[in-house]
C-alpha cells in the first residue's frame, strides 16, 4: 500500500465516521425542555444536568441518520452496491444508527463522569470533551457491528483511519465549539 492508498483510507475513515460526528452539535440546536435526568440527584450531584434534554438527545441522534443516509444517497450514484464503505443498505442503516445513538450516549457518559467529579456545567474537561462521543460511538457500533468496526478501523493499514479520527477530533471539536460560541448557540467557547 503507497502513501496515496494510505490517505484515502484516512479519508474514507473520516468520511464514514461523519454521523457520529454531527449529533452532539445538532443536540445544541435541538436541546431544551425535559431534562433527561429530570432535575434528579445521585449521591449529591445531578445526574447529568441541565446541558442534557431528551429533545437534545433524540435531535442529535436523528440528525446523525439524517447526514448518513444523505451521504448513502450520494454515495449511491457512485457506487449503489456498497455504498462507500457502509455495505448493504439495511445493514448501513444500523450502522448509522449505532455510530449517532452511540456519539449521545457517549457525551452522556462524559456528562456524568463531570459531575461525579464536581465539574459544573460548561466546565473544561480536557480529554473527556473531545473524546466522549468518539468512544461511544466506536463502543455500540462495535457492540452490533464488530465486522464493520475491525474492517474499517482496525485491520491493516485501515488503523490510520482510528489513528487520524483520534488525532483530528481535538481540533475538529474545538472548532464547531468556537462556531457554536460565536453563534450564540453555547455559553463557551470550548
Amino acid at each position: 500500500m503507497d502513501v496515496i492508498d494510505v490517505i484515502v483510507v484516512m479519508i474514507t475513515g473520516l468520511w464514514l465516521f461523519l454521523p457520529a460526528m454531527v449529533p452532539n452539535s445538532a443536540a445544541v440546536v435541538f436541546g431544551g425542555k425535559t431534562k433527561i435526568d429530570f432535575g434528579r440527584s445521585w449521591r449529591g450531584k445531578r445526574i447529568f444536568g441541565d446541558g442534557k434534554s431528551w429533545r437534545g438527545f433524540f435531535g442529535g441522534a436523528f440528525s446523525g441518520i439524517v447526514i448518513g443516509l444523505i451521504m448513502i444517497l450520494i454515495a449511491s450514484i457512485w457506487d449503489p452496491v456498497d455504498y462507500w464503505g457502509y455495505g448493504p443498505f439495511w445493514g448501513n442503516v444500523g450502522i448509522l444508527a449505532c455510530l449517532s445513538f452511540g456519539a449521545v450516549l457517549g457525551d452522556l457518559c462524559g456528562a456524568f463522569i463531570k459531575r461525579r467529579l464536581g465539574m459544573e456545567r460548561g466546565q473544561k474537561a480536557p480529554v473527556l470533551d473531545q473524546y466522549d462521543f468518539v468512544i461511544g460511538a466506536f463502543c455500540v457500533t462495535a457492540l452490533f457491528y464488530p465486522e464493520w468496526i475491525y474492517a474499517t478501523y482496525i485491520e491493516g493499514w485501515h488503523i490510520a483511519a482510528l489513528l487520524f479520527i483520534i488525532i483530528i477530533m481535538f481540533a475538529v471539536h474545538r472548532l464547531v465549539n468556537i462556531v457554536g460560541y460565536k453563534m450564540g448557540l453555547k455559553k463557551e467557547p470550548w
